[in-house]
């Protein structure tokens, strides 16, 4: 008995080592992936090795984006600092050169000792990223791109007239397609051969995996529509755009109105509706394009297993922001309401999030999600306050065995390391015991005009004149829309062009806008003898205490 309690003793103190060992990471981001997997609830879609990965990992349940557009997300996430602070609310500047020469997370990685390397879209490419996808700075080799992703916007999609289009709906024969392949399925494919050649090096690696789905078109094999059959689909409880949005809030979905297939519905702009039967579409390839990602997930992460490597690396698994399904009738992300910032966001941890399973077989067998077997994953660990995609940084940092960077100042222009966000490293060794009502997330979103434009999902920054700046509460979600001056960067907070306010316990959905209801006009009187030093987040913060309070009260009365 004696000898056996030895034994076990030593095996807790060989975990207890090697969780404090430098850890590899593999970061895996999806594309315009919101919160519709198994294992944040959703009862259709398939997802059994995202919810496999999530079974062992810690799961935050309220993570939500900056911006919920691409390059500004993921710049924002990957270097901890918030639009303002990169100056990037569009795709035609390079935050080095244009804002500041931040450190971003890679790089922070690399300059530790670590072999970094990016492979598909993780950083924007174009301009957003000095068309290299900042190298070399953040990767220790140039970053890969999938060769078959410059079919993306070409006609590929085969149409009922036999031509091809450049379609919404674009299910595709995956052997008819140039190289015989499609992007995700490349990216996975090189991935899995980075492992394979980090398996008997000792220097620690950084691999940044980015799949491009399920963003549009839906260019995903054919065979994964036969997961979901249109007598499934269902559609969204509020298809219709709420009478109290404010016009400013509402995104026309433009990039979705250009497909050849959805410019034949002859849909009015820009509130007209897209027809029923159309949307159930929709939602059938949105879901079929994350299963189709899940395979691609699930064959990586079996990878960390058969090369003995789920043991010594941490899985960051998260999304650069939401999408709309439909919802206040728009179908895009390019909004401050939850389905379009909210993004999943898992860790999984060895030796902190798994406890000893390291020592026992295989952690993560692939499971196929077209063989249609039913696989059911309990999640343990999950934390339900608000968090946000800035504290991604800091937060790998420290489960890294980095040290953590520090706090950013108020004003944190030109200076090079620093986080805007919040170390979440503690929650993963303290059981969440009540909701805190102070957590917060904080988003934005830029408008060229009051109304909708056919520039208003991502206009230029010469073009913003308003900015809607959104806090994400536990029981609230806030928004002011702001006037912007986008040469000197300056928001004018006396210039109030709209504003929403949706109680979270009676509206789930965001659709009833109470902001008139309350006595804001006292409220922005009262913001008015602030401090001019007093950030805007924080200035925003104390209006929604000031609003609240005093709903509150007329509620108990």
């Amino acid at each position: 008995m004696r000898l056996f309690v030895l034994m076990w003793f030593q095996l807790l103190l060989l975990q207890a080592e090697k969780s404090r060992e430098r850890k590899n990471v593999l970061f895996i981001m999806v594309d315009d992936l919101r919160t519709s997997l198994g294992c944040y609830g959703d009862p259709l879609v398939v997802s059994p090795n995202i919810d496999q990965l999530a079974s062992k990992s810690q799961v935050f349940l309220n993570a939500y984006a900056q911006q919920a557009v691409c390059a500004p997300s993921r710049t924002s996430m990957l270097t901890s600092r918030r639009p303002d602070t990169t100056r990037l609310y569009d795709f035609n500047s390079y935050w080095r050169a244009h804002a500041g020469n931040y450190t971003t997370l890679p790089q922070y990685f690399k300059s530790n000792g670590y072999f970094t390397m990016s492979l598909g879209k993780v950083f924007h490419p174009g301009i957003a990223s000095n068309h290299t996808d900042d190298y070399p700075f953040s990767w220790s080799v140039p970053p890969y791109h999938p060769p078959s992703n410059k079919f993306e916007k070409e006609k590929m999609c085969r149409g009922e007239d036999g031509k091809l289009h450049a379609n919404l709906l674009c299910a595709v024969n995956v052997t008819e397609q140039p190289g015989g392949t499609l992007p995700d399925l490349e990216s996975t494919e090189e991935a899995v051969r980075i492992l394979k050649s980090r398996t008997h090096n000792d220097t620690p690696f950084f691999l940044a995996v980015g799949f491009h789905k399920p963003h549009i078109p839906f260019r995903i094999p054919q065979e994964y529509l036969s997961l979901y059959s249109i007598e499934q689909m269902t559609l969204v409880p509020d298809p219709d755009v709420p009478k109290r949005l404010p016009p400013v809030a509402y995104n026309p979905w433009t990039d979705v109105r250009k497909r050849d297939d959805v410019q034949k519905l002859n849909i009015s702009f820009p509130y007209g509706p897209i027809p029923k039967d159309f949307q159930l579409l929709i939602r059938q390839h949105y879901y079929s394009a994350v299963s189709y990602v899940d395979t691609q997930v699930g064959r990586l992460l079996s990878a960390l297993d058969e090369l003995g490597l789920a043991n010594s690396t941490m899985v960051v698994f998260t999304s650069d922001h939401g999408w709309s399904l439909g919802e206040h009738g728009e179908w895009a992300k390019y909004s401050n309401f939850d389905v379009a910032t909210g993004v999943p966001l898992i860790f999984y941890v060895p030796g902190i999030t798994t406890d000893g399973t390291w020592l026992r077989g295989s952690t993560f067998p692939f499971v196929d999600a077209l063989s249609r077997s039913q696989q059911s994953f309990q999640n343990d660990k999950v934390i339900r306050n608000v968090v946000e995609l800035v504290d991604v940084f800091p937060t790998v940092s420290h489960l890294a065995g980095l040290r953590t960077p520090r706090h950013c100042p108020e004003v944190s222009f030109q200076k090079e390391l620093c986080t805007e966000g919040k170390n979440l490293a503690h929650t993963f060794w303290q059981r969440e015991t009540q909701r805190l009502h102070e957590a917060i997330s904080y988003s934005q979103y830029p408008r060229p005009a009051d109304t909708p434009q056919e520039n208003s999902d991502l206009p230029d920054l010469k073009d913003i004149k308003i900015m809607g700046y959104s806090i994400r509460s536990w029981d609230y979600r806030y928004t002011l829309w702001l006037g912007f001056n986008p040469k000197t960067f300056q928001v004018n907070m006396s210039d109030v062009h709209a504003g929403e306010l949706y109680i979270l316990e009676d509206d789930t959905g965001q659709d009833n806008n109470v902001y008139n209801e309350s006595e804001h006009h006292v409220m922005m009187r009262k913001m008015a003898s602030l401090p001019h030093t007093m950030s805007l987040q924080k200035r925003l913060s104390l209006q929604l205490v000031y609003f609240t309070s005093g709903m509150k009260t007329s509620r108990k009365v």
